[in-house]
């Protein structure tokens, strides 16, 4: 079934709220190709961030085991029970994903048996751009169950996340991201495929969620700390981004020494490393220290 979002809004006299960032989908080759990028299959589970008007969850619903659909705004929720109510394979919850423990959730009595069985975890969302970041950092750091995740973010972030050493986009995000996952830029959608139209373009970003971290860590809490302050003055060359972070008590010949014994120049900025670089640096200030 595909929903018409335009005539959706007008059934309903729905106002997109600004403060929730909404933006709804008004193309179903764009939903379809969503759906695709995730790989979605009659045994796996879905969970639908901010499911809006029903028009993706209605296209992953036809596909999927059994799809949950988060959304925050309860002036939706009549919305979507009166769009899927054909679909008895779809689990409205009126919740916001930043407050909710995804396992907890699936540990919900009325969705115990659709999270019962399945072969694997999807996670699909249009999210909305002011709350893009910290909503990918905690499904990938504390609610990680997912196999894979696709979402639909701003193109600037989509850039940021996929970003390679050496390129001005390449940064803290890019290096947490990819540490948890394999990201990839799908596709762009331009603002017309949206109602309200938003003021930048979009892209469309799959995750492929590792099961094991790419580098071995002895201290994930200090990797991310050397990661942050390596980017926190990008001007700066990584000796002195990391002598001026002040986590480190030692002068810039000690850190210039530690870069040294890794194979780093000490006039490289953090930007040019590599993640590996980055988890051999952590590790290294670990083991002088411990």
């Amino acid at each position: 079934m595909v929903i018409n979002t335009k005539e959706i809004i007008k059934k309903f006299n729905i106002r997109p709220t600004k403060s929730l960032g909404q933006n709804f989908l008004t193309d179903s080759n764009i939903i379809k190709r969503i759906a695709d990028a995730a790989e979605v299959g009659a045994g796996d589970l879905v969970i639908e961030i901010g499911p809006g008007l029903g028009s993706m969850t209605a296209e992953l619903a036809s596909r999927a085991g059994n799809v949950i659909a988060v959304e925050i705004d309860k002036r939706l929720i009549p919305v979507l029970q009166e769009n899927l109510k054909c679909y008895e394979n779809v689990h409205i919850l009126n919740k916001d994903i930043m407050k909710v423990d995804i396992r907890d959730l699936l540990r919900m009595p009325e969705l115990e048996q659709a999270c019962r069985s399945h072969s694997s975890i999807k996670v699909v969302a249009n999210l909305p751009y002011y709350i893009t970041t910290p909503i990918i950092m905690k499904l990938l750091e504390h609610d990680a169950i997912a196999d894979i995740m696709v979402f639909m973010v701003q193109s600037e972030v989509a850039d940021r996340i996929a970003a390679k050493p050496g390129g001005k986009e390449y940064g803290a995000l890019s290096v947490a991201v990819q540490y948890y996952s394999k990201p990839i830029k799908v596709f762009d959608v331009p603002p017309h495929y949206f109602i309200p139209k938003p003021d930048v373009d979009s892209s469309v970003v799959k995750f492929d969620i590792f099961k094991t971290p790419p580098v071995p860590l002895l201290d994930k809490v200090l990797f991310f700390k050397v990661v942050r302050a390596s980017f926190a003055q990008r001007r700066k060359t990584l000796v002195n981004a990391l002598h001026n972070s002040g986590l480190f008590n030692v002068d810039k010949d000690t850190i210039k020494d530690m870069l040294k014994n890794i194979g780093i120049e000490e006039n490289q900025r953090g930007e040019t490393l590599t993640i590996m670089q980055f988890a051999e640096l952590s590790n290294f200030i670990y083991s002088k220290n411990n």
